[in-house]
């Protein structure tokens, strides 16, 4: 329980610290004490949009989503304190990893920003994977400049700085070109020896586009890269008037690298350690899984990316999770108010999703397909969401339900099936967080059933990548022990709490390995969706 008059005190005397996040349908902010627990917050919704076939967000969008989240937490913290927010001890900046924002030596954007959705760098990516021998996706940043080379698109020869979101929003903030490792492992490859972008890589693309002329290489473009705890520069007193509108905000405030929200997120669930992992199902899905080696060879399915202090992760990233489970659970939403029934979304969403453990633990046949947008892991460069089911199948509503919610996770589990059947990847604990685990328990065990493992919800998960940021922020000013990242999580914030766990059923791993079975033999009806853009 916070106490108001301690954290009055806390935000009066410049002690609170910020963190935010840019999500892909949400901007928070979380305020948080010297105890690192949150005690303000703010937000703002917001959309990616489909220009010239490509996911993106305007720069004006950008800006005017950070400054009215910033907003809305001042108003929270107002209500609650009635203090004016003036001074922080720091601030850390996250946001959705990889992706593509080319920048000229006038900070001009180049080519709109290009989102971590977008399946339109095979080309370059295929190239890139045999020329490194390693797996470089289709969403990482050097796949996106490569691509831009590849389609001749003229912006690229007056590149001054390539960056991410957060990288982007951190600049801006403080002047700095930088970048935290994880979401710099997600423009090219970091090298887990020297905790910077592998140089035969670097080498080796300089090389592949020479005859181009350009006037940059790559590492002039790539921010520096810089590990947890690290000194990343100050608010500047431009940047406190691009945050803080009303003019409150006073600069010198210092910021810890920029993270991606993979990063953030194992911080949120305490998972930065060798043998600890974290899912991520919102929007997207993601599982990081901190390795003791590297794998024995690259998997296309697979990403290495690395923890905010620089150990080997493997990611599996799914395009897809929650949003066409979402549009049903709306469907029925409106047959309610059709009926003229009091609407409470929650309940909706507890109604349905317990609802749905009561059937078939294979869905009873059924199959759904929740690709809104492309799914590189089973090759799919672009999303018909589908559900099918034939006429011999246990057509009812909750194995309708449970077939979504198994579809949230089902190519999480093709990766992760890959990493602990084929690899033999051991791990201790894995935590989640986010969306799909709003409703107790449900999303939980159908998430153990899928990766055959023991699932860990904390409380403070819900808190999401806004507060793994912040943690990370605090890190980078009060760690005076000096202590490794690992060790300050478990002393000074979550100090023994591992969430509560719920193990996999023989009976639902059984199921949901019938499910994917019947799920992968579907997969030509999704191609043909979208072959003949269906």
């Amino acid at each position: 329980m916070i106490n108001s008059a301690n954290a009055k005190q806390t935000i009066e005397s410049g002690k609170a610290i910020l963190g935010i996040e840019l999500g892909s349908t949400r901007i928070k902010a979380v305020l948080i004490d010297e105890e690192n627990r949150p005690i303000a917050q703010g937000s703002h919704s917001w959309e990616n949009q489909l220009v010239d076939g490509l996911w993106t967000y305007s720069i004006e969008d950008i800006w005017k989503g950070l400054q009215d989240c910033y907003a809305d937490l001042r108003i929270n913290v107002q209500t609650r304190y009635k203090v004016e927010l003036e001074n922080l001890a720091s601030i850390g900046v996250s946001a959705m990893m990889h992706g593509y924002m080319p920048f000229n030596d006038k900070q001009e954007i180049l080519a709109p920003f290009r989102t971590w959705r977008n399946t339109n760098t095979g080309q370059a990516a295929a190239v890139l994977s045999e020329l490194f021998v390693y797996n470089i996706p289709l969403r990482w940043s050097i796949s996106h400049i490569y691509q831009a080379i590849l389609n001749g698109e003229e912006h690229v020869g007056e590149i001054s700085f390539l960056t991410t979101l957060a990288g982007y929003i951190h600049w801006q903030l403080t002047g700095k070109k930088v970048l935290g490792i994880g979401d710099a492992s997600g423009m090219l490859p970091i090298d887990p020896d020297t905790k910077s972008y592998y140089g035969h890589m670097v080498d080796k693309f300089d090389s592949l586009i020479a005859d181009k002329g350009y006037a940059w290489k790559l590492l002039d473009i790539l921010p520096e890269v810089l590990s947890a705890g690290e000194d990343a520069g100050r608010l500047t007193e431009e940047g406190a008037r691009k945050l803080d509108v009303s003019g409150n905000l006073k600069p010198g405030i210092p910021l810890c690298p920029p993270e991606g929200d993979a990063g953030t997120g194992m911080v949120a669930t305490n998972a930065v350690e060798q043998r600890t992992g974290n899912v991520s199902a919102g929007t997207s899905s993601f599982s990081m899984i901190v390795l003791e080696k590297d794998l024995s060879k690259p998997h296309e399915e697979i990403d290495m990316v690395t923890t905010p202090d620089g150990s080997l992760v493997a990611m599996v990233h799914c395009n897809n999770c929650t949003t066409d489970l979402n549009a049903w659970v709306n469907l029925f939403r409106e047959y309610q108010e059709l009926l003229g029934v009091p609407v409470d979304m929650d309940v909706v969403y507890e109604k349905l999703y317990n609802h749905a453990l009561t059937g078939d633990t294979d869905c009873g046949g059924l199959v759904a397909f929740n690709y809104v947008s492309g799914e590189p892991i089973t090759g799919l460069s672009e999303g018909r969401p589908l559900f099918v089911r034939s006429s011999g199948d246990n057509f009812n509503l909750a194995n309708f339900m449970r077939a979504h919610l198994q579809a949230s996770v089902g190519v999480l589990k093709i990766g992760n099936d890959i990493l602990f059947n084929e690899e033999k990847v051991k791990v201790d604990r894995i935590t989640a967080h986010g969306g799909l685990f709003k409703t107790k328990t449900v999303g939980q065990r159908i998430l153990a059933a899928a990766l055959n493992s023991p699932i860990s919800v904390m409380e403070t998960a819900g808190e999401g990548g806004a507060w793994g940021i912040a943690l990370l922020a605090s890190y980078l000013v009060n760690n005076e022990k000096q202590q490794p990242l690992a060790e300050f999580l478990h002393q000074h914030v979550f100090g023994g709490e591992a969430g509560i766990e719920i193990s996999p059923s023989a009976e639902d791993v059984e199921g949901f390995n019938i499910y994917i079975e019947n799920y992968k033999k579907a997969l030509p009806i999704e191609e043909a969706a979208v072959k003949y853009k269906i």
